[in-house]
């Protein structure tokens, strides 16, 4: 029945799963049961990059052929074993918002439950008394302009990890699970801007050596057949998918780590889309493909080695 509740215990944890038949992705016939069964098989893998992040979730409780909604503020619903951090807004008039932190198992099944197949997490964590540390990470969300492709985006990468990896920084990347590609560093700094500072600094550097195929300007007219390297994520306020979340496709794609012999191997679009069944398989034969990204730490450059100076 489609309305049917049902009782779990999860890690020693009691939740009631609902609607269980639901298909969220009409296009694969893929149920709410199966984006739960996902989140939970994935779960070790996948909790070590949400752990003390706060996280927002993007739900489709209709499925992903209706519109979803962003939420921050679980405070009314959330059980009262779910840790969350109370923040204040980065955005005017928001005031204060309990931002749920995906630290277990059990938090990842009800987030699942809720039809939140997307979760998007900031490039910082959360400390004592639910304070703001620095960024732990940097981020370059490359998005294509069509009619290119994730394709272009690839080489794009390339680049960035060349520059990145001159600068002494190890470059982890993944799939967005949507039309692009993602990188990511584990860095220290002492200043929270730093990271979009360095990050901008890059990305026009690299636009100025190859205009015709990277931007790194925000404004969309300018992204036709281009890269944009969108650097911006890097901001505070800002959140990135996580690795290994769901993304509300026509198919069940994931945000998926992948290799950099894959990334140049790329020719077609194919060869970087994965879905929670093609995902599952690669941890099973690779692994956490992210599982070094912590051991990489290294201090921030300055944002003369990014751009060149």
């Amino acid at each position: 029945m489609a309305g049917e509740r049902i009782a779990v215990q999860v890690d020693g944890r009691r939740l009631t799963l609902s609607n269980l038949d639901k298909v969220l992705y009409p296009a694969a016939g893929f149920t709410k049961r199966d984006v739960i069964d996902y989140y939970a098989k994935i779960a070790p893998s996948m909790l070590p990059h949400l752990q003390r992040r706060p996280a927002t979730f993007r739900r489709y409780p209709d499925g992903v052929d209706h519109e979803p909604f962003y939420e921050k503020d679980v405070a009314r619903h959330a059980p009262g074993w779910v840790r969350t951090a109370r923040l204040e807004s980065h955005h005017r008039g928001e005031g204060v918002n309990s931002y749920p932190l995906i630290n277990d198992v059990p938090t990842l099944v009800w987030a699942a439950n809720l039809a939140a197949l997307e979760l998007h997490v900031p490039q910082w964590t959360v400390g004592p008394k639910d304070a703001r540390r620095n960024p732990d990470l940097l981020v370059f969300d490359l998005d294509p302009g069509e009619p290119a492709t994730v394709v272009e985006c690839c080489q794009v990468a390339r680049w960035l990890h060349e520059a990145l990896t001159a600068d002494g920084l190890t470059a982890f990347a993944k799939t967005s699970g949507s039309k692009g590609l993602q990188l990511y560093c584990a860095i220290r700094t002492r200043r929270p801007e730093a990271p979009s500072e360095y990050a901008e600094a890059l990305a026009r550097r690299l636009a100025a050596e190859h205009p015709d195929l990277v931007v790194a300007r925000m404004t969309k007219t300018l992204r036709r057949d281009k890269v944009f390297i969108d650097w911006s994520q890097n901001n505070q306020a800002k959140t990135t998918v996580a690795p290994y979340s769901l993304r509300g496709r026509q198919l069940p794609t994931v945000s998926t780590p992948v290799t950099w012999a894959e990334v140049s191997a790329c020719r077609r679009v194919e060869d970087m889309t994965f879905t929670s069944e093609d995902t599952l398989a690669r941890v099973r034969v690779h692994g956490d493909l992210f599982d070094g990204l912590p051991e990489t730490r290294v201090a921030l450059p300055r944002i003369s080695a990014a751009s060149g100076k």
